[in-house]
Parts: structure tokens; C-alpha cells; sequence
């Protein structure tokens, strides 16, 4: 087992054969070939991480698009498919959340370009799918939600004596 310390995890152990190998980095993170994928699946939480193992301060939230778009389709290239080495129903899918600090009833994904992976392989590329009604900056949450995420957090922040978002 190898050590990894973190910033958000704190000591991560982890084995060779747990790292998501991106050959080509992740766009922003181009540098950042080896990657852990961090949460836990009994716990219901549809967010995940992927924790860079080339800079401990990196970790991106990603979920499932299906937690989002039900029948999700983002419609990859042949070359993306063929660079991933197997068949598209062999590929598993994520997408990067993003939520704004004091609002996280605007917490968006983008959709358009998944982080896929080849599970069997460890292997995973940030594709942008053919899809273009798919946004880089969908909300995750449908617009009642929204609103009741919204008011229960303002509700916290005014009981707390914080007042209410910027």
C-alpha cells in the first residue's frame, strides 16, 4: 500500500490498482495523470471525488449524470470510445460539480463534458460530448428544490445570527 496526504482527505492508503490513469490529464489539470476516485457507495451520497495524486491540494467533485438526467446520452466520438478501449455500455460516467460558496442551491455539473472511464482498464478521459443541448453549468436540482434548499439555508443562516446570503 502507498500514502498519499491530502488536504481534504487527510492520509489516503491506496494500491496501484485503485488509480484512474488519464493520459492526457483532465483539461485544467493537464499536468495530473493519476487519479483516485474517493466516496462511499453505502452512504446514498451521489457525490464523489477524484483526487489527483500529482498535487494533494486537487479533488473534484463529480456524481453520476443519471442523479441528474435520468437516460443521460452525451453522444461521445468514435475517437473518444477507441482511446478508451472498450465499448460504450463498458464505460462509466461523471460529471464535475461545481457549488457556489453560501448558495448551494445553484449547484451546477456540466453535462456536456463527462469525465468517462474505462473501470475494467483504470483508465479515463474528460470528453465533450455531440450532445449540445447538454450545458456545461446544468443544475443539479430542479427549481422547487432549488427554492426550498435556498430558504432552509437562508432560514440556518438568519437563526444563526449570520444573516442572509450575499
Amino acid at each position: 500500500m502507498q500514502k498519499f496526504k491530502t488536504l481534504r482527505f487527510g492520509l489516503l492508503e491506496y494500491s496501484e490498482d485503485d488509480v484512474l490513469y488519464f493520459p492526457k490529464g483532465i483539461p485544467g489539470f493537464d499536468d495530473h495523470k493519476r487519479w483516485l476516485l474517493l466516496g462511499d457507495d453505502d452512504e446514498g451520497n451521489p457525490i464523489k471525488w477524484l483526487q489527483s495524486l500529482e498535487d494533494s491540494d486537487v479533488a473534484l467533485p463529480v456524481m453520476p449524470p443519471e442523479f441528474i438526467i435520468p437516460k443521460y446520452d452525451p453522444q461521445l466520438c468514435e475517437g473518444d470510445i477507441k482511446d478508451l478501449k472498450a465499448p460504450l455500455n463498458e464505460l462509466c460516467f461523471f460529471v464535475v460539480v461545481a457549488v457556489p460558496e453560501n448558495a448551494p442551491w445553484e449547484a451546477t455539473a456540466n453535462v456536456r463534458a463527462p469525465i468517462v472511464i474505462n473501470v475494467a482498464e483504470r483508465l479515463g478521459k474528460q470528453v465533450i460530448g455531440q450532445r449540445e443541448d447538454y450545458g456545461i453549468r446544468h443544475y443539479i436540482f430542479d427549481d422547487t428544490t432549488r427554492e426550498n434548499i435556498k430558504n432552509a439555508f437562508l432560514e440556518a443562516q438568519r437563526a444563526s445570527g449570520k444573516g442572509g446570503a450575499p
